[in-house]
């Protein structure tokens, strides 16, 4: 008789209509490969060498303000800029190219290094979650998608400690975005409902998934998820984009963050790796499109496994067929939902 927390199967995530595998059983097999150092935290408050610091010179040879809440300036070294010349239009169906504008910002979160947001006090987070709300406002009157990311950790290519994350807003719109905006619009025409707001309210109904919840988000491991410790953070009231969310829904969303990066990092007692990202419906010359099938959602991607030291490794089947992971979606919830949320395990 099958048995989800043993047997393999594979699970559709209909937001990309690509296919999971799971295979539970995996968890039991011994680990020799690569262990990761421990990510701590273990930063300096200020060192005079670092770009993000206040009142550093970065290598553009721009001073950095003495700031003492938010900061966002231009990237120094940005994959997007916003006056290039458009490639030449090809007749080749196998070399195809297109025009790609667009610019690169960095926010950092707080002055002091060695303050991850679970470390930051609602009230910066606050900070946070506005200037979040200012840049995107800003950009998404020229670019038809404005990603607000973050990646924590050296084990997900974050090469500075200082607490910080990036937005990349482009005159096009991204793979991902594209492929969930099929999906989601298919749903609804077939549904006449947001298929987030129906996964939300099941979600609610069976409370197998749930990590944390309050009055206007829900934080699951979604049932597709491929990351191990993979999260969604859902708007319960149905938001479509990050300028659309209320002053109640905003400070739902510093406790929920708060909440959830600190469960993170008391999994496995260090200063756990991710990347995140706001995913909402688009903007620039689509935000006038129907936008009845999104749902702002935000997405949590951490590698680590089973332990600070032990990270999943996309790579091999799931590289050359699709997703895999070891540890089902329920099993993951749980282990989350019972970790605490309300103090960090560096203030104990």
């Amino acid at each position: 008789m099958f048995n989800v927390k043993e047997h393999q199967h594979i699970r559709l995530n209909p937001l990309t209509g690509q296919w999971v595998l799971v295979c539970p059983h995996r968890m039991l097999r011994p680990w020799s490969g690569q262990e990761e150092s421990p990510e701590l935290l273990n930063a300096p408050e200020f060192d005079p060498k670092n770009p993000l610091c206040p009142g550093v010179v970065r290598a553009s040879g721009h001073k950095n303000p003495n700031y003492t809440s938010t900061f966002v300036f231009t990237n120094d070294f940005p994959a997007l800029l916003e006056d290039v010349p458009v490639p030449p239009e090809s007749d080749d169906p196998l070399f195809q190219t297109g025009a790609a504008r667009g610019t690169c910002r960095v926010i950092c979160f707080h002055p002091k290094s060695n303050k991850t947001l679970p470390l930051l006090s609602l009230h910066e987070i606050g900070h946070v979650i506005s200037t979040w709300r200012e840049q995107f406002v800003e950009l998404k009157k020229t670019y038809a998608w404005v990603q607000i990311f973050e990646n924590k950790g050296a084990a997900m290519g974050c090469s500075n400690p200082h607490p910080h994350c990036q937005i990349w807003a482009c005159s096009f719109l991204p793979t991902e975005p594209a492929t969930k905006d099929k999906h989601l619009r298919q749903y609804f025409e077939k549904n006449r409902r947001p298929l987030l707001l129906d996964y939300v309210e099941k979600e609610l109904a069976k409370r197998e998934r749930i990590v944390i919840e309050n009055r206007n988000w829900l934080v699951v491991v979604p049932f597709w998820a491929s990351w191990p410790f993979e999260t969604m953070l859902i708007s319960r009231q149905n938001t479509k984009r990050f300028d659309e969310m209320t002053t109640e829904q905003s400070e739902d969303l510093a406790l929920v963050l708060k909440e959830l990066t600190t469960k993170y990092d008391n999994l496995f007692k260090c200063s756990f790796p991710y990347s995140m990202g706001w995913h909402g419906a688009p903007t620039g010359i689509m935000e006038t499109d129907n936008s009845d099938h999104w749902t702002l959602h935000a997405i949590y991607y951490p590698p680590l496994l089973r332990s600070a030291t032990v990270r999943k490794f996309m790579v091999g089947f799931e590289l050359l067929c699709q997703a895999q992971r070891d540890l089902t979606a329920e099993q993951a919830a749980e282990r989350l939902r019972n970790v605490d949320g309300t103090k960090h395990y560096s203030q104990l």
